[in-house]
């Protein structure tokens, strides 16, 4: 009846909390189960009076969520005692109403509040099946609020009937307060256990919108009062409305798009999306069809006064058992929280994931060694004989074995020259780190003989398509200065045509402070009318000449309104030529929960290569731990670190809630030919999940060309397919 009951009872509810605050003595316990034993007999003796069966799928979710509510509450492990007090339950009521003793005790009261017309007032009378209030179709009828009470089918009813609310203007916001105002006055002492929203149904089109006096209703009374609220559709019996073929649409789905749209209103002005109000259809028309026994009957061959009453009863034993568990402090209504909490998986690849802080030339630590080994060679590219660059007419003569040759060796020498340029840089920074060091020590640093290093302009950003006759790139370009930042604007690739794009500023730099510390900073900022996002990762590294490496880092990240901070920090021991490990830890907060995570890692290299990595690691929180660990072996090319040919296999294995997940994943990135190159990624755990994904580039102009026809090849055969299948439906 409520899936939204059930939602923010899992949502809201920690069992655990639940066990440690639920310490009750066995007197206390049985006294809970009689009560509850006492509200199953109660809802069978009144299924048997209105003549519903106890299959009925309305009765059926209703014992449901009593029953794991008990489970949850009374920290069961199985449905035996629970399916034991129920089973007990229907055989009680079937014996106590056949013998008409005890007396039955269930009484609800229902307050109803809609717009002056509507039928509020000829509902109650239909209700209690004799007049208790005027009702006027030409004026509104009640005045006053007043209470309306009687018995039906042996169940005492008190209705509290409002005067109408008017519709919406700015005459008549002041009175509509006023009138709400005054029935919340009415209710304080003895509120109501169901409330009855009434709307018209012949007169509800797609333009209807109630939205500023149901917001008016929520501000009065709060958002808990459409917690326990029944839409009523009222004058469910009139004509209904010509469709688009100029026939009637059919009830269902004019009933469902009606109630579709008041309870869309009703989730903008409760603010909550996971409300599903139950809907009552009633007719009041004298002229209504009625059935055998005299009750009224819908279109859809719904008896709306049996179903009005067993919405209500249903209602008023969900609130019971959800007062008696006392889990009315647990259920709350309003906006959901926008943050986002990271789950402790998450933030166990995240620690397991291998940082590395690059220089301020972009070399992490491995290319500068994998350099450093290579600094002695001699260099080949200046040993190279000159060679002589051919024009296009002169490429075209050559013969095939020709053309072979002549490119095979220019990509040797671009290679060696490649090479060459790496080795060159790393030289220079070497020079650099000593001069500076020299400098130190001297106290020889005379700033006016510094040339200052030269501004280069980073590429051009790739700009989506546009319509505009110029294209907007030069709006993104930027250059790299000596300050050491580099500053680029974010562009929004799914923005609007004819807009600047700017979606925020990605912000970067890395300094390297003295010798042996490093310090990176990585962010980006976005901001637009609505939302402010930000995602930042820092780290500063300190290198100890006798091995050890010692990395801190801060990374923020913005969640909604809320912040999350994660402070890491991890030590490097390298105690051998080619073996390294890592021990690190974090602590991560958010709001007011916080994560606590610790790992080690080992590396081993074999030549310049070959590379194997293992690690471990372990995340917990005050109610959760999660583990994981992770196994790695890369193979690189054999022209490391000129090109990046690599393959990588990397099995991982995650251990949360009781639960162990299998992965394996592999990565690769070869260049395939000259003119092409292949990047390939496949993943799959033992879930049955994963994935496959190649990317290639070429700057082959054939290449090219056979991409644009295989996608066109495959958008005509979907379109092919499509057709067929309109066509097949059209026909059958």
């Amino acid at each position: 009846m409520r899936n939204f009951w059930m939602k923010n009872l899992m949502n809201k509810v920690s069992v655990e909390d639940s066990y440690g605050s639920l310490h009750r003595s066995d007197k206390r316990d049985m006294d809970q189960f009689a009560k509850i034993e006492d509200l199953h007999i109660k809802l069978f003796r009144l299924l048997q009076r209105l003549g519903q069966s106890q299959d009925n799928l309305l009765v059926a979710k209703v014992l449901y969520r009593i029953n794991l509510a008990t489970l949850i509450r009374e920290k069961e492990l199985d449905l035996k005692r629970v399916n034991l007090v129920s089973n007990r339950a229907k055989t009680v009521a079937a014996e106590q109403e056949a013998a008409g003793l005890p007396e039955l005790d269930f009484s609800f009261r229902i307050l109803v509040l809609g717009k002056t017309g509507v039928g509020k007032s000829a509902t109650i009378n239909s209700i209690f099946d004799q007049v208790k209030t005027l009702t006027d179709a030409f004026q509104p009828a009640t005045d006053r609020i007043q209470e309306v009470a009687g018995t039906v089918n042996g169940i005492k009813i008190t209705v509290i009937d409002t005067p109408g609310l008017l519709p919406y203007s700015s005459s008549n916001v002041r009175r509509n307060k006023k009138i709400l105002l005054s029935v919340k006055r009415f209710i304080k002492k003895s509120p109501p256990d169901i409330v009855l929203y009434f709307e018209r149904l012949d007169v509800i089109h797609m333009s209807y919108s109630n939205f500023p006096l149901l917001k008016l209703i929520t501000e009065v009374f709060g958002t808990a009062i459409w917690f326990n609220t029944i839409l009523v559709m009222t004058h469910s019996s009139s004509a209904l409305p010509e469709g688009p073929n100029g026939y009637p649409v059919s009830y269902e789905s004019y009933v469902t798009q009606c109630t579709d749209l008041v309870q869309h209103h009703i989730h903008q002005a409760a603010s909550d999306s996971r409300l599903e109000n139950p809907v009552l259809l009633v007719e009041n028309h004298p002229q209504c069809k009625k059935d055998v026994a005299g009750e009224k009957v819908l279109p859809n061959g719904q008896v709306w006064k049996s179903q009005c009453l067993l919405l209500c009863i249903c209602t008023k034993v969900l609130s019971d058992i959800n007062k008696l568990l006392n889990f009315q402090d647990s259920i709350e209504l309003g906006p959901v929280p926008t943050m986002r909490l990271p789950s402790l998986p998450h933030l166990l690849s995240s620690l397991l994931r291998r940082r590395s802080i690059s220089s301020s030339n972009g070399m992490d630590d491995e290319t500068s060694e994998s350099l450093f080994l290579n600094t002695e060679e001699e260099d080949e590219y200046d040993q190279l004989p000159p060679i002589r660059i051919l024009t296009k007419s002169q490429f075209e003569r050559l013969t095939n074995s020709q053309r072979k040759d002549y490119l095979d060796e220019l990509d040797y020498r671009e290679l060696l020259y490649l090479k060459k340029q790496l080795k060159e840089e790393f030289k220079k920074r070497m020079e650099n780190r000593l001069s500076k060091e020299e400098n130190l020590v001297n106290d020889n640093n005379n700033d006016g003989q510094q040339v200052p290093p030269e501004t280069i302009m980073l590429p051009d950003m790739a700009v989506p398509p546009s319509f505009d006759s110029n294209c907007p790139v030069h709006r993104y370009r930027c250059v790299v200065t000596c300050d050491q930042w580099l500053v680029r604007p974010v562009l929004d690739p799914k923005g609007m045509d004819h807009d600047v794009g700017f979606d925020g500023i990605n912000l970067e730099t890395a300094v390297e402070i003295n010798r042996n510390v490093l310090a990176s900073v990585t962010g980006q900022v976005s901001k637009d009318k609505q939302d402010f996002s930000i995602q930042m990762e820092s780290a500063a590294a300190f290198t100890d000449p006798r091995g050890p490496t010692y990395c801190v880092g801060l990374d923020v990240q913005s969640s909604g309104r809320d912040m999350i901070y994660t402070v890491h920090s991890n030590t490097k021991l390298r105690t051998l030529k080619h073996n390294a490990a890592d021990c690190g830890l974090s602590f991560t907060t958010f709001g007011k929960k916080y994560c606590v995570g610790a790992k080690i890692e080992d590396t081993i290299a074999i030549g310049k290569r070959l590379k194997f990595v293992v690690n471990a690691g372990r995340m917990w929180s005050p109610a959760q731990v999660a583990h994981g660990g992770s196994f790695e072996a890369t193979l690189r090319g054999s022209v490391y670190p000129a090109r990046n040919d690599n393959v990588s296999l990397t099995v991982t294995i995650l251990s949360f809630n009781k639960e162990m997940v299998l992965g394996a994943g592999l990565q690769s990135e070869f260049q395939l030919s000259r003119s092409l190159r292949v990047s390939f990624n496949a993943d799959l755990n033992s879930r049955k999940m994963g994935q496959v994904c190649i990317k290639t580039s070429s700057s082959g102009h054939l290449m090219i060309a056979l991409v644009a026809a295989l996608t066109m090849f495959r958008a005509m055969v979907r379109r092919m397919a499509n057709e067929s299948s309109m066509e097949a439906l059209e026909g059958g």
